[in-house]
């Protein structure tokens, strides 16, 4: 990590991530819930609607961490076939105690390099997972690689509003009460202070759009929720 910027440099951001989620695996679903207001969970039946899978559809589930996604596809489509991917695995390890069937298999592996032949799912998607990669559109074109032509990749990601005065009341909360939340569940203060200043640093949603058109996929559509906080964009194979 600089001694100037909260923001690791790309060659230590994958070490940086892995060892950040490692230390807040046990506590990430408290925090995720304290930190959005209980939001997080219907915004993750909304990126399963958004996959539209049919009956007996396949999923990749990317950066799944503890499987809410994944879980939460299960429910919504009993006989879908669905696999988490992440490369942390003590965050997967809450995620296999969360499902004690055994349904989701559970791969270990980098987004940017996913061990999956092309044209294996009917749709990828990925919570909160863009602003933690070193390159977004590698990591897009290859949810597209994997995903068979006329399915779907669903990104949902923290943004930041348009309008000036929800602009201000994000910087508060992002800067001022999110580090001062994650310093209960952490005590590495540098993962705290990387959230608000990763989200900073990332694309708006129609440049996100962009992106996605340029690794490849098509009528790339986006919204935004919780005044304008969150993006759901949804691309097309």
């Amino acid at each position: 990590m600089s001694a100037h910027s909260p923001l690791p440099p790309p060659e230590e951001k994958p070490i940086f991530v892995r060892n950040m989620f490692a230390d807040a695996a046990r506590r990430y679903d408290r925090m995720n819930r304290l930190m959005t207001l209980g939001q997080d969970q219907r915004w993750r039946r909304l990126v399963v609607q958004a996959c539209h899978l049919s009956p007996g559809g396949s999923l990749l589930d990317v950066a799944t961490g503890t499987a809410d996604i994944a879980l939460e596809a299960l429910k919504q489509h009993p006989d879908a076939r669905v696999i988490g991917t992440d490369f942390t695995h003590e965050m997967m390890r809450i995620g296999q105690a969360k499902d004690p069937d055994g349904r989701i298999p559970f791969v270990e592996a980098d987004a940017l390099r996913l061990p999956f032949p092309d044209n294996s799912f009917d749709a990828a998607c990925s919570g909160f997972l863009m602003r933690n990669v070193t390159d977004v559109a590698a990591a897009f074109a290859e949810q597209r690689r994997v995903v068979k032509p006329g399915g779907r990749v669903v990104c949902l990601e923290i943004t930041r509003p348009a309008t000036p005065v929800w602009r201000d009341i994000f910087h508060i909360y992002f800067f001022k009460l999110v580090p001062r939340i994650s310093a209960f569940f952490s005590s590495n203060k540098d993962a705290y202070d990387y959230l608000p200043h990763s989200t900073l640093a990332f694309p708006r949603p129609p440049q996100l759009a962009e992106i996605m058109q340029a690794a490849g996929l098509k009528n790339v559509t986006w919204r935004t929720m919780m005044l304008g906080t969150m993006a759901l964009h949804v691309g097309e194979v």
